[in-house]
């Protein structure tokens, strides 16, 4: 299999293949010819949109979970054959149920149907003897019939006391088999096999407590978990259950199959930012006045700025999409601006005017004032023209410190710089790092950031987030002294 693709097929054991539940499926909103939008979810998301669009949540829970396995066997069936990419397609199914199944971008989910789903979402029906997931056929038995599962049969099925299994055999035939707890994503991010609870300890206690303090910036209702010492503590259990409360899990505060993919889900969410990045200009480098018309296609240098914003937004409002970071105010870039009027309240005109420039730098202001250096990709910025020193202030200043934040956790002989002090103010602790920093790349240490110190600052973040040039040192053997 191809690695563009998400479900792949790994020798783990000689002579046993294993098939990989996707963590993402990409959808495309129309029929298979059709003009539309492309859109990709996390493949949890995907099954409880599909099954809130395909069922009713009070269905008896036996006929929904039987559903479900069809839903997710069509789902893995799409991707491992790859049904529309071998044929030239860039999605993996569609949402047309003349093809595939319904999906409705962006719909509200049922609670019942949500919970069962992050039970069984990696559980699929296959045949005696084959490998691939089953392309479970199905329809609703009332308006449509097919040659597979009738929906509202199952209905009857289950309130005559039929099992799940045993739903899916009547349709489905005797020689089927239910694979349950595949593998998501790749083996080394791959749910532990037992559920972790107060009392456990390890390093996979101690992930899972990263994790929820990253999640918890963007989520303040999540308590921290301090210390962070791989115990799963009392502290730790009121995290959990808080995070299974905000994502409508079952709240017991265990994290069981369902809550340990949930919190990855929502983990890559925000450490999505480490995707984003741009050729760089600087905030002030934005004019005072900005003119209202643009001609299409025109290069504007702070256009590419704004869609970076417009990406890094992408990553927490499903409602804005992500566009190519090229300089051009073309139609998908328009698109998205007007996207994100409408999600901000903001009037829809598709056009950059003060209010909206300034209302989309609060809110990128406020995601990089809470999210912590790991959690933050920045582009290659260039010096902003005049030195920072103590008692600045600003976004150059507040950039600078997200550079020296990521640096200093990575060299302990640089003054540490705490995520929460970065906060665009040029005090004490900033001019430590400034000075450890240069004391330790042969600059001058007077504690300014001029166009050298800048331009070291930013490459040595960059060799160390991204691996652009090698540091003397990166390898043992070497003494780390300035970058090549």
């Amino acid at each position: 299999m191809s690695k563009q693709f998400n479900i792949q097929k790994l020798s783990v054991i000689p002579g046993v293949t294993v098939v990989y539940v996707p963590e993402t499926i990409t959808v495309h909103l129309g029929a298979p010819d059709e003009e539309a939008e492309n859109v990709t979810v996390n493949f949890i998301d995907y099954i409880e949109n599909v099954a809130s669009s395909e069922l009713y949540p009070t269905w008896p829970e036996d006929a929904l979970r039987a559903n479900i396995h069809a839903i997710v066997s069509i789902a893995m069936n799409r991707i491992f054959t790859e049904w529309y990419r071998s044929r030239g397609y860039n999605f993996d199914i569609t949402s047309s149920t003349q093809y595939d199944q319904s999906f409705v971008y962006n719909r509200g989910i049922f609670e019942n149907i949500s919970q069962i789903v992050a039970e069984i979402f990696d559980q699929y029906i296959i045949r005696e003897g084959r490998l691939e997931p089953l392309f479970a056929q199905y329809c609703d038995g009332r308006v449509s019939q097919c040659e597979g599962m009738y929906q509202w049969g199952t209905v009857d099925l289950a309130e005559q006391g039929y099992d799940p299994y045993e739903i899916l055999q009547y349709y489905y035939g005797n020689d089927i088999n239910l694979v349950k707890y595949s593998p998501v994503g790749n083996i080394e991010t791959t749910y532990p096999g037992t559920p972790l609870k107060l009392g456990d300890t390890g390093d996979l206690v101690l992930l899972l407590q990263f994790t929820l303090n990253v999640i918890s910036t963007n989520y303040p209702g999540i308590p921290k978990i301090l210390p962070a010492d791989g115990v799963f503590s009392p502290v730790m259990e009121s995290a959990v259950k808080t995070f299974q409360k905000t994502f409508n899990l079952p709240s017991t505060g265990i994290v069981d199959k369902g809550t340990w993919y949930k919190i990855k889900n929502v983990y890559v969410a925000v450490r999505k930012l480490a995707e984003l990045t741009s050729q760089g200009t600087l905030l002030q480098n934005i004019p005072i006045d900005i003119t209202t018309n643009i001609s299409e296609g025109e290069v504007v240098p702070y256009i590419q700025l704004v869609e970076y914003f417009l990406n890094v937004l992408s990553a927490y409002y499903a409602t804005i999409p992500a566009v190519d970071i090229n300089g051009i105010l073309d139609e998908s870039t328009r698109n998205s601006i007007i996207e994100f009027q409408k999600t901000m309240g903001l009037p829809a005109t598709g056009i950059i005017d003060n209010q909206t420039l300034n209302t989309m730098y609060n809110s990128i202001l406020g995601i990089l004032v809470t999210l912590p250096p790991a959690a933050v990709s920045l582009p290659r910025l260039i010096f902003p023209g005049t030195p920072l020193k103590r008692g600045s202030e600003g976004p150059d200043v507040l950039l600078m410190q997200e550079y020296l934040a990521y640096i200093s956790t990575a060299m302990t002989d640089i003054t540490y710089v705490p995520y929460d002090l970065v906060d665009g103010v040029f005090g004490p602790i900033t001019e430590s790092a400034v000075i450890t920093f240069q004391q330790k790349f042969g600059l001058n240490p007077n504690g300014i950031v001029d166009e050298e110190t800048w331009n070291t600052i930013v490459d040595v973040y960059r060799n160390l987030r991204f691996g652009e040039t090698r540091l003397l040192g990166q390898f043992p053997g070497e003494n780390l002294g300035e970058a090549t």
